[in-house]
């Protein structure tokens, strides 16, 4: 009976240290939120099977400065990624990800390493040029992004929609005025512009830029200025270590040759 009772405290003590080992083996990877369809902040080459982009350097570099040995890089959507650092899916989210009041109830960002501003596109055949063109008209947005919102405030201001929502659903918002069509992907958004599905799509100009050809153009219009930061879960271990090693990278330049590198 001893030999036994020996046998199976031996056997806790391998299992507790090989799970502990493995714990420990998790920690040396940092698990980065990226997106992988905006070219030169996060792109999936699916051919080399790698992304690139100035958010996968930057993540790149913020998991060297932590102290971990390796990054993970993980897809997330406008729609999911929120979710998806909420439930430890991801640490850190790199993801053209805009700090908003919303947004920090329930996450910690670091100081902005990119700012933009969200405009409005659309193909030159409509000869639109003014944003009251817009009067009546389709416009895209995609899902889970701030756009959304701050497009109705900005149609809000300027008169051409009112504060009365016809109907809402997952796939549109028609306001008395204009509708707002919500798609998944950039690539989904710029396919019904171009089919003329939608008449304009709203977005943030660097992303904006990945779908740009020389049949569209911007309104002379800014929605809103957006600065993209690292989100971390709000009070968690690493907000304070990476809004520290974000810092650092603003100050001694390594954000600043990253945008240049990808510009």
């Amino acid at each position: 009976m001893r030999t036994l009772a020996k046998m199976a405290k031996t056997a806790l003590c391998v299992f507790v240290a090989l799970a502990l080992l493995g714990a420990a083996a998790g920690a040396e990877t940092l698990r980065v939120g990226v997106r992988d369809d905006i070219i030169d902040f996060g792109f999936y080459n699916e051919t080399t099977g790698k992304y690139y982009g100035l958010e996968i350097d930057l993540a790149a570099e913020l998991a060297a400065r932590l102290g971990y040995d390796e990054v993970e890089y993980i897809t997330v959507m406008p729609d999911t990624r929120k979710e998806m650092l909420l439930n430890g899916e991801v640490d850190v989210i790199v993801a053209t990800y805009s700090i908003a009041d919303g947004r920090e109830e329930n996450f910690d960002f670091s100081a902005p390493y990119y700012e933009d501003e969200t405009v409005i596109m659309v193909e030159k055949s409509t000869m639109f040029d003014d944003i009251h063109d817009l009067q009546g008209m389709n416009i895209g947005i995609v899902n889970g992004t701030n756009a959304g919102p701050l497009l109705a405030q900005k149609l809000y201001d300027e008169g051409i929609i009112t504060d009365v929502v016809v109907e809402n659903t997952d796939t549109f918002t028609q306001y008395e005025g204009a509708c707002v069509t919500k798609t998944e992907r950039y690539a989904d958004l710029d396919t019904l512009l171009e089919t003329g599905e939608i008449d304009a799509a709203c977005m943030d100009a660097c992303i904006a830029e990945t779908y740009m050809n020389d049949q569209r153009e911007f309104l002379n219009v800014s929605i809103a200025h957006q600065e993209y930061g690292v989100a971390t879960v709000k009070d968690s271990a690493l907000s304070a270590p990476v809004a520290e090693a974000v810092q650092a990278m603003l100050d001694d330049g390594t954000i600043d040759r990253l945008i240049d590198k990808w510009n």
